[in-house]
C-alpha cells in the first residue's frame, strides 16, 4: 500500500502533459502537484547534487600542471588525486545508501555537503601532494552522498518511466559540468591561483546546502528502512543475489568501463598519436558531451511511449554495435582521426540511453531500498570505470587500439548482461 498522502509531490508538473498547478486525476497515487517553479527548483538542486562528481574533478584539471610545480609533485602522484577522488566515491555510496533508506534523503545529504565542504577546504589549504590526495578522499565522501541519495529521491517521487525521464533531464544538466568545468577552471586560473578553484568548490557547496532547504523530504517517516545499520549494510547480499538487479546494474557498469577507458586514452590517442593540440582535443571533448545531451533529451522524450527497458535495450545494442566500430578503427586506422573521433562520440551518446534507463530498472527491482540499490549500482558503475581506465592503461602500446578493444569489449558486456540477466521467467529485459 502506498503512502501517496505522505508523498510530496514535487516535479509532477515536469512530467509530459501535465500542467502546472493541475490535479492529478488518479485513485490518490499522486496528490496535487506543486507549481511548475517548484519542479524547476527540484530539476536544479537534484541536477548540482549529480554533476558534484564531474564539478569535483573537471574545475581543476587546468591547474594540474601548476599544482605539480608549487607541490613539488610529479604528473604520476598528482594523477592519484583523480583516482584516490573515484575510490572514495565509489565507497561511499555504499555507506551514504542504507543511511538514506533509515533516515530521510535530505539530511544525510546535508552531512555529506558539509563532509565536502571540508574536504574541498582542505584540498585548498594542503601543502604537499599526500595531504591534497588524503582531502581529496574526505570530499569524495560527502560528494557521493547527493549524488546516490538524489537518484534514490527521483525513485520517491516518480514511477518507473517517469523516473528514467527525469533522470535523463538531470543528466542532461549534469552534462554541462564536463563541458564548462575545464574552461571555467582555466578563467579562475588567469586571476587566482590553484587555491581559489577549490574555494570555488566550498562555495558550491555552501550554495547548494543551502538550497537543498528549499525542498521537503521526500522519504516520510512511515516509508522509511528502520533496519539496523549493520543489518542494512549486509543487506547489500541480497541485491547481489538478485539476477535483474544485477542485469541492470552489469549493462551501466560495462558501458562505464568503456567510457572510462575512453577518457583515460583519448588524451593520448588523440594529442599523442594524431598529434591535435591540447585546444582541439578540448572541443573533441565538448562535441562528446553535446552528443550525450542530444541523447539524453531524446530519451526523456521517448521513455514515457516506449519504456525505459526497450530504449535501454536499444542503447546497449548501440554500444555493443559503435563499441566494435571503434576497435576496428583504432586497430586499422580506418577513418583516421575523424573516424575514431566519430565513433567515440556516438559510443559516448549512447550513454543517454543506458544510464537513466539501468538505473530507474534498478530502482524499481526494490523501491523500498531505493539508497541501497542506488549506492550498489554507483560503486559498480565507479567500479567498473576504474578498472575499464586501469585495462586501457596497462595495455598502452602508443597507439589508440588497446582503448578501442577494452571499449568494445565493455559494449558487448553491456548487452550481454542485460540479455543473459533477462532469460528468467521467459521475461527479457
Amino acid at each position: 500500500m502506498t503512502n501517496a498522502r505522505a508523498t510530496p509531490a514535487i516535479g509532477p508538473s515536469l512530467q509530459a502533459g501535465a500542467p502546472a498547478g493541475e490535479a492529478v486525476a488518479s485513485s490518490g497515487a499522486r496528490p496535487e502537484p506543486r507549481p511548475l517553479r517548484h519542479g524547476l527548483r527540484l530539476l536544479a538542486v537534484l541536477g548540482t547534487l549529480l554533476a558534484f562528481a564531474s564539478i569535483s574533478t573537471d574545475l581543476y584539471l587546468p591547474a594540474l600542471p601548476g599544482m605539480g610545480i608549487a607541490l613539488g609533485a610529479g604528473q604520476s602522484l598528482l594523477e592519484l588525486t583523480i583516482s584516490s577522488y573515484l575510490i572514495g566515491f565509489g565507497a561511499g555510496q555504499l555507506f551514504w545508501g542504507p543511511i538514506g533508506d533509515r533516515y530521510g534523503r535530505r539530511g544525510p545529504v546535508a552531512v555529506g555537503l558539509l563532509v565536502f565542504v571540508v574536504g574541498a577546504a582542505g584540498c585548498a589549504l594542503a601543502t604537499s601532494a599526500p595531504q591534497l590526495i588524503g582531502w581529496r578522499v574526505v570530499q569524495a565522501l560527502g560528494a557521493s552522498a547527493g549524488v546516490v541519495l538524489a537518484r534514490a529521491m527521483v525513485r520517491d517521487l516518480y514511477d518507473r518511466d517517469r523516473a528514467a525521464r527525469m533522470l535523463s533531464i538531470l543528466m542532461t544538466v549534469m552534462a554541462i559540468a564536463p563541458l564548462l568545468g575545464p574552461s571555467l577552471g582555466g578563467q579562475i586560473l588567469r586571476v587566482a591561483p590553484w587555491q581559489a578553484i577549490f574555494w570555488t568548490l566550498v562555495a558550491i557547496g555552501l550554495t547548494t546546502f543551502a538550497s537543498l532547504f528549499t525542498l521537503p523530504e521526500t522519504l516520510p517517516p512511515e516509508r522509511r528502512d528502520t533496519t539496523p545499520l549493520r543489518r542494512a549494510v549486509a543487506g547489500y547480499g541480497p541485491l547481489l543475489g538478485d539476477r535483474r538487479l544485477l542485469g541492470y546494474a552489469g549493462a551501466c557498469g560495462f558501458y562505464y568501463a568503456g567510457i572510462f577507458a575512453s577518457v583515460a586514452g583519448t588524451p593520448f590517442a588523440y594529442i599523442g598519436y594524431y598529434k591535435l593540440s591540447p585546444q582541439l582535443y578540448g572541443a573533441l571533448f565538448a562535441a562528446g558531451t553535446i552528443g550525450l545531451m542530444i541523447a539524453n533529451v531524446v530519451n526523456s522524450r521517448l521513455v514515457t511511449r516506449f519504456g525505459s527497458d526497450r530504449l535501454l535495450r536499444l542503447g546497449t545494442i548501440g554500444a555493443a554495435l559503435t563499441g566494435g566500430v571503434v576497435a576496428l578503427v583504432s586497430t586499422t586506422d580506418w577513418g583516421g582521426l575523424f573516424g575514431l573521433a566519430a565513433s567515440l562520440i556516438v559510443f559516448g551518446a549512447m550513454n543517454g540511453f543506458i544510464v537513466a534507463n539501468a538505473i530507474a530498472g534498478a530502482l524499481s527491482s526494490f523501491p523500498t531500498r531505493a539508497g541501497a540499490v542506488s549506492a550498489l549500482v554507483g560503486a559498480i558503475q565507479y567500479g567498473s570505470g576504474m578498472i575499464g581506465s586501469a585495462v586501457a592503461g596497462a595495455f598502452a602500446d602508443g597507439t589508440p587500439g588497446p582503448m578501442g578493444w577494452v571499449i568494445a569489449l565493455s559494449g558487448i558486456g553491456s548487452l550481454l548482461s542485460l540479455t543473459l540477466a533477462g532469460r528468467r521467467r521467459g521475461a527479457p529485459l
